[in-house]
């Protein structure tokens, strides 16, 4: 029998209830890729990657890379908060 549970979606009511982290990855000759990981952590739900998530890149340098991503996730943390995705 499995064990899986039904675990409800708990929609994220500030800022706070979002995990951001953004990193760098090196693909080629000075072509950084951010990568991202955006996480409710009401409910435990990860928003970004999902499949068929866009490249965030390339950029000359690791902090372009890793800037660009942070912005993406706080624009996905503050579009959950207007439509929560449940």
């Amino acid at each position: 029998m499995s064990k899986t549970a039904f675990i409800p979606s708990v929609p994220a009511t500030s800022e706070d209830d979002f995990e951001i982290s953004a990193t760098s990855r090196l693909a080629g000759y000075r072509r950084f890729f951010g990568v991202l990981k955006v996480v409710r952590t009401t409910d435990g739900r990860v928003l970004f990657p999902f499949d068929g998530a866009p490249e965030l890149g390339p950029y000359p340098t690791k902090l372009e890379a890793i800037a660009a991503a942070q912005v993406y996730g706080e624009h996905i943390a503050t579009s959950d908060l207007a439509r929560p995705e449940l």
